[in-house]
């Protein structure tokens, strides 16, 4: 897919990876809509911005609506609360399966009939390795990304008759507010991957793993599973 003239939604593209990928988009001639929950906090020049709550499946229609010339939808948007799935408060667990599921599936059901009708396009989802990874202590935020990834594998699947490919971004830790705990040598600049998810969005791949992190536990898929202490 070239990116040239291409019509975008980025969900979350007021800060971070979102802003990232917004502002490449431009670079490489891409109209693009800039989708936050607060569409002022957008401060990007030559962009769009576009009101798109991803827990509001109103707003996620009506902005469906409104850029209905879209042919690229991005779902970056995310949260990770910390919640682990026995001990942490159920209510956090909700909120980020609404956040990293829901509300990338709503959008996607939403812009699918227009990528459709404007000629085709593509989806992509930004996930991780903890799709794979599933760290207790972030229980709940791996297991809404590893729904995700399922979802990403499905809508394939589903859209490709539609002439909408989909494609999945995994990668560990990046250099944005969510990992901002993390010491910076063993994070990955957002900017970079950035590139990296358009690079593949433009060679039309099902998958990109933007670092080390999400290729090594990728291969790890196969090995089996190790005892935990009690």
């Amino acid at each position: 897919m070239e990116l040239k003239n291409t019509v975008a939604v980025v969900t979350g593209a007021n800060r971070g990876l979102g802003r990232h990928l917004a502002a490449q988009l431009v670079e490489r001639g891409a109209k693009v809509y800039a989708a936050a929950r607060r569409p002022e906090a957008v401060d990007l020049p030559d962009v769009t911005p576009l009101r798109l709550d991803v827990t509001d499946h109103e707003s996620i229609r009506e902005a469906a609506r409104v850029a209905s010339d879209a042919t690229l939808l991005i779902n970056n948007a995310g949260i990770s609360t910390g919640a682990t799935l026995v001990g942490g408060g159920l209510d956090e667990v909700r909120r980020e399966m609404e956040t990293n599921f829901f509300g990338p599936l709503v959008a996607t059901r939403a812009f699918a009939p227009v990528i459709e009708g404007n000629g085709g396009g593509a989806v992509l989802n930004v996930l991780s390795a903890l799709s794979w990874f599933h760290p207790a202590a972030l229980g709940s935020y791996a297991a809404s990304k590893a729904a995700a990834w399922a979802l990403s594998d499905a809508t394939r699947e589903e859209l490709a008759p539609r002439g909408i490919t989909v494609s999945a971004l995994h990668v560990g830790y990046m250099d944005t507010d969510m990992a901002a705990g993390v010491p910076a040598d063993q994070k990955v600049a957002a900017a970079d991957v950035a590139a990296q998810a358009l690079d593949g969005i433009e060679a039309g791949l099902p998958e990109m793993l933007a670092d080390e992190t999400s290729r090594y536990v990728k291969q790890s898929l196969s090995a089996a599973p190790q005892p935990t202490e009690g």
